[in-house]
């Protein structure tokens, strides 16, 4: 829900660029996301993931093209951002580095991302996709020097939100700036989507008895998933949504191991794994109650001390854990293949 309210965030932020004033773009926003999953579904954000991808490619290699050349080059941008003010603080850089690897292992363990590859008509699907993602990483490395063009470019705002979209409307006219904006807007209901129908199928396939009408029930959790998003963005600060998500990290880090540690020659136990997951949850959980539901933990090494995830060290915690049970308790052995067994595995 956390992560959805980010998603709220940025459509309400580009509706606010807009000029619209008060709750009136929240309200747009969450109408939005709600028609597009209900009437949609699954096809939509798969329809229009492919418009929102060029849109965004679009936006962003014009934005770090042409506002480089409006402040005087690359080498422009960065000496002037000497001067302003600084992007990371004195000590950000370790817990910076430390929460962008946890948040990039808990990436591939949460069930929503598996929503797409499950519902693609194809192996090859799957295959051009994967091709296709680093492009889609690079563009949010330049989607990040957007924040640094802000600061040279002087501009100033107390809603840290609103950033980008300032930016885009001083410097570009107000056609592309608008294409901007849309750009943002529907990337944000993409994935938004896919997260709120990502929790209903679980909901419904895990949680509930089986229903009449399975599809109803979907759409019914999936908007109830979206208000609860809504209350995210209502009463809480979005600090505290980010927060959040990246305690949702620390929780489904844990499944790490079990996940991928199966990949490997190596075998673990179920024990184990089962064991490592408790203690690295209890242990994660444990101190971002300690430091204030925050996602970071002070962490000192004789003369070195500095903020670390709290998802790191409790999946560290994790991995300790699963190796020494494994050596008090091993993992059974596999029994023999047949020849037909060994065949098929041929």
């Amino acid at each position: 829900m956390p992560y959805i309210a980010l998603q709220l965030v940025g459509i309400r932020t580009v509706i606010q660029a807009l000029g619209l004033p008060g709750d009136i773009p929240l309200v747009i926003a969450f109408v939005s996301l709600a028609a597009y999953t209900w009437l949609g579904g699954l096809h939509a954000p798969a329809l229009t993931a492919f418009i929102k991808d060029i849109m965004i490619y679009i936006a962003v290699l014009v934005a770090v093209t042409v506002i480089p050349l409006h402040m005087g080059g690359y080498s422009a941008l960065f000496a002037g951002a000497d001067t302003t003010q600084p992007v990371l603080h004195a000590g950000q850089g370790l817990p910076y580095a430390t929460l962008a690897l946890s948040s990039a292992l808990a990436a591939f363990l949460y069930p929503h991302t598996l929503t797409g590859i499950l519902a693609a008509k194809s192996a090859d699907t799957i295959r051009q996709n994967a091709v296709f993602l680093p492009i889609y990483t690079v563009v949010l490395g330049l989607i990040a020097m957007l924040g640094l063009m802000a600061h040279t470019a002087g501009i100033k705002t107390d809603n840290a939100t609103m950033v980008v979209p300032l930016l885009f409307q001083q410097i570009f006219p107000a056609w592309f700036s608008g294409f901007c904006f849309a750009a943002i807007a529907v990337g944000a209901l993409v994935p938004a989507a896919v997260m709120a129908i990502g929790a209903a199928n679980l909901v419904t396939s895990n949680l509930l008895p089986p229903q009449k009408n399975p599809v109803r029930t979907s759409r019914i959790t999936a908007l109830a998933v979206k208000v609860g998003a809504l209350f995210c963005v209502l009463f809480l600060n979005a600090k505290f949504a980010i927060d959040f998500q990246l305690l949702g990290g620390v929780i489904i880090l844990q499944t790490f191991p079990a996940l991928v540690l199966g990949l490997l020659r190596i075998r673990f136990s179920a024990t184990a794994m089962l064991a490592g997951w408790a203690v690295g949850g209890i242990f994660g959980l444990g101190l971002c109650w300690m430091d204030g539901l925050k996602p970071i933990h002070m962490v000192t090494l004789g003369p070195l001390s500095g903020m670390v995830s709290t998802g790191l060290l409790s999946l560290i915690v994790n991995l300790v854990v699963v190796g020494l049970v494994t050596l008090v308790k091993p993992a059974a052995e596999l029994p023999a293949l047949t020849e037909a067994g060994q065949a098929d595995r041929a």
